[in-house]
This record gives C-alpha cells, sequence and structure tokens, in this order.
C-alpha cells in the first residue's frame, strides 16, 4: 500500500446561509482577523462590534442573496468542483479535502479529514494567485497554529504564491480568449480585489520609493511581496499571452471597505472614466479569484454592469473565474506535486482591437 499524499485547498470562505446571523457570524471571524484590519486591537474591537457588525450584516446579506445557489455558496460549491477534478487529475496517491479560511468547511476539518485517511505528507495550496498577508499570510498562519501543538506533525509544504506560473497564464488565456472572440470588446479590463494602501506599504522593500498611481514595475527582488506589483505583472504576461497592447486593457482595484485609502485606480471610479472616453463595449476579469464568489458574481456580474449601463455604456461581458477550467486544473496538479514548471506557451492570437 502506498503511503498517502494529503492536499489541502484553502480559500477565503463564506458565511453557511443568506440569513443576516449567519452572515454576521461569517463578518465576526473575517474582520477579527489582524491580518486582515491591521489595527490596534482595541480599535478593531470598536470598528466591528459598533460601526460594522451593527449595520452591514443585513446589508451583505442581500447581496449573498441575489447569488446565492441552491446548493448553497458559488464560492464553496465552485471551491468543491475544483476539489474533486484536482483530485481526478492527480489520482489514487493523493487525497484533496478544502478548508474555508473563515466559516465552514474550516480548515480544522480540513487537516482533520486528511488526517484521518493516514496522510504522511500535508501539501497546502492557498487558491490565492498574487500574495498578500490578508489572505495567503492569513491563512499559512493558520495552518501552523493549527498544527504546532500536535504530537504526530506529518511534514506539511504550504505553496507559495502563483501570480506568474506559465500554467496560470496560459489558464487565463484559454479561458478569456474565446469569450473575448465572441464579444469583440473595444476594452479589457482586469479588475483585482483591492487592499488598503497600508497594507502594500508594509511589504516595501526599505528604501524603495513606490509609484502608487501608475503601473507597478516588473517583481522583482525589491518588491517580491508587493500585492499591487504582482497585480500589474499577471496583467502584463495575460496581455503577452493575448497579444494585447497596452491601449487594449487596463487595471484596477475593486471591493474597498470604509474611509481608509486604498490601491488605486478604483474599479469604480475608472468604469466612470473609461466610459467618458467613448467606450461602448466593456469586458471584466478578475484575476485575483481562482473561483467565483461574492464579489465577482454581485459586485461586477450586476452592480458593475449596473453601473456600466448608467454611465453610458452599451455592451457588458463578465467573464468568469477559472473555477475547475481543465488548464487551471493542471496548474493546480503541478502546484502540489511538485511539477517542473513548463515553458511558456505560444502566445494566443488578440480578439481585441486596440483603441484609437
Amino acid at each position: 500500500m502506498s503511503e498517502l499524499t494529503g492536499i489541502l485547498l484553502i480559500n477565503i470562505g463564506s458565511p453557511d446561509s443568506t440569513a443576516v446571523s449567519d452572515v454576521r457570524a461569517y463578518l465576526r471571524e473575517f474582520l477579527s482577523d489582524p491580518r486582515v484590519v491591521d489595527i490596534h486591537p482595541l480599535a478593531r474591537w470598536c470598528l466591528l462590534n459598533l460601526i460594522i457588525l451593527p449595520t452591514r450584516p443585513k446589508k451583505s446579506a442581500a447581496a449573498y442573496a441575489q447569488i446565492w445557489q441552491p446548493e448553497g455558496s458559488p464560492l464553496v460549491i465552485n471551491t468543491q468542483a475544483q476539489q474533486a477534478a484536482l483530485a481526478s487529475a492527480v489520482g489514487p496517491d493523493f487525497v484533496v479535502e478544502i478548508g474555508m479560511r473563515y466559516g465552514s468547511p474550516s480548515i480544522a476539518s480540513g487537516l482533520e479529514r486528511l488526517k484521518d485517511q493516514g496522510c504522511h505528507r500535508i501539501v497546502v495550496l492557498p487558491l490565492f494567485p498574487q500574495y498578500s498577508s490578508a489572505a495567503n499570510g492569513s491563512a499559512a498562519e493558520e495552518v501552523m497554529r493549527l498544527v504546532q501543538g500536535s504530537w504526530n506533525l506529518p511534514p506539511i509544504e504550504i505553496v507559495g504564491d502563483f501570480f506568474d506560473h506559465p500554467l496560470f497564464i496560459d489558464a487565463l488565456a484559454q479561458q478569456l480568449g474565446p469569450e473575448l472572440k465572441r464579444f469583440n470588446p473595444d476594452l479589457l479590463l482586469f479588475s483585482y480585489h483591492g487592499l488598503p494602501e497600508r497594507h502594500v506599504e508594509k511589504s516595501d522593500h526599505p528604501g524603495v520609493d513606490c509609484d502608487r498611481l501608475g503601473p507597478c514595475p516588473a517583481v522583482g527582488k525589491h518588491n517580491r511581496f508587493c500585492y499591487r506589483a504582482q497585480c500589474y505583472q499577471t496583467s502584463r504576461l495575460l496581455g503577452q499571452a493575448l497579444q494585447l497592447t497596452e491601449r487594449d486593457y487596463a487595471v484596477s482595484f475593486q471591493s474597498r471597505l470604509g474611509r481608509t485609502p486604498w490601491i488605486k485606480p478604483y474599479t469604480d471610479v475608472l468604469l466612470e472614466e473609461i466610459a467618458a472616453r467613448g467606450v461602448k463595449r466593456l469586458a471584466v476579469t478578475s484575476p485575483s479569484f481562482a473561483a467565483d464568489c461574492l464579489e465577482t458574481l454581485e459586485e461586477i456580474q450586476i452592480r458593475l454592469q449596473e453601473q456600466w449601463r448608467e454611465a453610458g455604456g452599451e455592451a457588458f461581458l463578465f467573464i468568469p473565474c477559472l473555477n475547475d477550467h481543465p488548464r487551471f486544473v493542471e496548474t493546480m496538479a503541478a502546484l502540489v506535486t511538485g511539477s517542473a514548471t513548463p515553458a511558456a506557451p505560444e502566445a494566443t492570437t488578440s480578439p481585441v482591437r486596440a483603441l484609437g
């Protein structure tokens, strides 16, 4: 009998239902994380309990209700599909489980299921392509917290970011290419999840002065963990794979919350500027999400599309996340098995015409 390797896929999580009480419980756990709301503990407690939790859960519950499926949370459903596809791809010597950083199924339950099935080593894959302390860092920290007290501790490997992995870029290109060819947009918008500017500043290399308004330079040793730089790097590589010019696409950041400055440009603000330039056909996708969720299905597909129409845009296309796309399943398999990184794929013929 061969020894089993356990694979734990981690995503951000979701409420158990659209009930306000379940949404409140989820937000309490999520926003209590000091890597997410990185302010003084007393200030975080006041912000959460006196400002956010009295009002936000009802609004968020209504948003979740618009995208909830009969089987439950879209994020959980899509992650379960990834789990099944990856299990089929890696074969019988691997056991694949999922764990949500917040909510259920939890990371603790995922690790326990792998332990119960006798896995002699565990590989953890946080499904966050671009590194952030709030997502990748928090997931890794939680795994280490949970295992540090175990008497029998199997070897554990935590996979890092994969923002520039050739298979990931190729998976995105394969996902986007046919949709763009069919829709023929004037512009493609890469909308990434946002972060407070202070999160990015904490990742800055000492002595480096960064421009927070223009595109970030290529990722190197001085900005290795800069989330914003990694987002721009993903965009550049994907643009090259699709043979886009710099005028064919734009980069923005969504989902900001509160009054603190978040990384720019903001998706909703940039949308108005794009419409004012006379762009009529807009395609939007979110390369920072591996699976469709509230931020893509409600924030972009519903709300951003409504804003686009109101701003004078004529046609809008939301292109779904990778979910269980076969090429992304290959990407996950390569990441968790340590397969050699393949040569960069050949560029795909661009379906986007340059703006004039």
